[in-house]
């Protein structure tokens, strides 16, 4: 794939980046609305417009700044609102609620695969349109097989707390949650150790596999 200008970086990481943040928020506030709570959709949080969802620093500055310095990416929406105690099972569904969000980044880098596809198979005679959906294609799924993996971490605030609390029994579930408080430092402090490099390995596996599924 050919080297890119850093404007053309972004042109082609900004697509993925906001449906990939905005999708996975709106796949929280859906999931809690089947299970009772109509907090997000009363908000106007269950839009596919990215504005309703868009954080200047998550969903912008931070993006920007790693795609061009970092060498992976990283980033946030506005978290949707869900009120605990109005779903019907609320220990259960707050884990279903948190989950749908990664299950919805899986799904998008399987329509990604699709995209970098369809480019592959037209950048010989539509080079103009077959080499854009085809670097797209794989920035997309890059980018949400991260944000997928990342967001299983248990780590508050993470979605993958919210799914380890609603498997622990009772008591545990409440000591994760008592550390949300603590959590975004906990977590930079983990990204500062490392912790995407530890991630990798699983990362490439997915992304491996999506890939392989579409015969790349």
């Amino acid at each position: 794939m050919q080297e890119l200008t850093t404007i053309q970086l972004l042109i082609v990481l900004a697509p993925p980046l906001l449906l990939a943040i905005t999708l996975h928020e709106v796949a929280h506030g859906w999931v809690a609305l089947r299970c009772g709570d109509a907090t997000a959709q009363s908000q106007g949080r269950l839009s596919l417009n990215p504005l309703r969802h868009i954080d200047p620093i998550g969903t912008v500055l931070v993006p920007a700044l790693l795609a061009i310095f970092g060498g992976f990416i990283f980033g946030w929406a506005k978290p949707v609102p869900v009120n605990y105690h109005r779903l019907r099972q609320p220990k259960r569904d707050m884990a279903l609620v948190a989950l749908a969000g990664p299950s919805a980044n899986l799904i998008m880098a399987l329509g990604w695969a699709l995209m970098m596809t369809i480019g592959y198979h037209l950048q010989a005679e539509l080079p103009w349109l077959g080499n854009p959906l085809l670097m797209m294609g794989a920035a997309g799924i890059d980018v949400n097989v991260m944000l997928g993996v990342l967001n299983l971490v248990p780590v508050p605030p993470l979605d993958g707390s919210r799914v380890l609390a609603g498997i622990l029994p009772n008591r545990a579930g409440e000591m994760m949650a008592r550390m949300e408080p603590y959590g975004l430092i906990i977590l930079v402090a983990l990204l500062a150790l490392g912790l995407f490099n530890a991630l990798m390995p699983i990362v490439n596996g997915i992304r491996h596999f999506i890939l392989t599924l579409f015969f790349f």
